[in-house]
């Protein structure tokens, strides 16, 4: 076995052990490359059948070619697919674009927020009805304790202290210092009543390993990732206020693996162009703690 045959076996093993363990699960769906890669694992875990829902959250800021492109995927593949959002911040414009708050303080909103009401069930859902095509209200209000997260350990700093099984509270809290250690890849999956586990089955996965299984899978990827003609793409996605372009001419998947196999970004963190992470500190600690992705 190469080592994308090792990384893809390990996930979907950790995939395998979430879906036996854990009663009520979902799958954290960004529309990204990462999440999107671990969503095509889950299709080669449990044959070509996604068995959970795929959650996203909706900030209503995202660029529109992204939603076209869920809506799309979830379409063709039969996706369970649910979105949450929080409706009160933005009838009443808390957010950092309508000019109310600072970027931080938006993404506790529309992101952190949001997530929390959204797995808990406490506020409204919306799953696709595959027979329209649309979106309706998700009767479904249970919450969901396991979720599966396509976060990377290489990716930002706070991620490197995840565990793959990491355990929040009962609202979605992060103790950094409390978390299961996983010795020989050793798992804990048996937690207390009430526990919210976050599930990381790309941990050990790199920028540049996504980018060479996403070429060798032929997976088909948003193209906002790719120079569209004018020297820049997208390294990494978020809400379109808050996201800026790195200069790139990489025009395909073969060209991204190129260019990050040369180390043209080795020195260039990839979340370089998300904003609100620079007034995290450089990092998402803060927000991580209190429940972001």
């Amino acid at each position: 076995m190469d080592y994308l045959d090792n990384l893809e076996a390990k996930s979907v093993y950790i995939l395998r052990e979430a879906y036996k363990d854990f009663k009520s699960l979902c799958m954290l769906w960004s529309i990204g490359k990462d999440s999107t890669v671990l969503l095509w694992l889950a299709r080669k875990a449990f044959f070509g059948h996604v068995p959970i829902p795929l959650v996203h959250i909706d900030t209503h800021y995202k660029i529109p070619a992204m939603i076209e492109y869920r809506d799309n995927i979830a379409r063709e593949w039969k996706l369970n697919m649910v979105y949450g959002e929080n409706a009160d911040a933005l009838k009443n414009k808390q957010t950092f674009p309508d000019g109310n708050l600072d970027r931080i303080s938006c993404c506790k909103n529309l992101k952190s927020e949001a997530l929390k009401h959204t797995l808990s069930g406490d506020w409204p859902r919306y799953r696709m009805n595959h027979d329209t095509g649309k979106y309706d209200l998700d009767k479904n209000t249970e919450p969901y304790t396991g979720v599966i997260v396509g976060a990377r350990a290489d990716e930002e700093g706070s991620r490197s202290k995840e565990r793959v099984f990491s355990p929040r509270d009962k609202a979605s809290d992060w103790d950094v210092g409390d978390q299961p250690p996983e010795l020989f890849e050793q798992f804990k999956t048996d937690f207390a009543p009430g526990s919210h586990v976050r599930i990381h089955p790309l941990l050990d996965w790199t920028e540049l390993n996504i980018w060479e299984y996403i070429q060798r899978e032929k997976i088909p990827i948003i193209d906002l990732y790719f120079d569209n003609g004018e020297g820049q793409r997208f390294r990494s996605l978020g809400c379109f206020p808050c996201t800026t372009p790195v200069e790139s001419r990489s025009k395909n998947v073969e060209e991204i693996v190129e260019e990050l196999r040369s180390g043209k970004f080795a020195n260039i963190a990839e979340r370089s162009g998300r904003a609100q992470d620079k007034e995290d500190g450089g990092g998402l600690e803060t927000l991580r703690r209190e429940g972001y992705m």
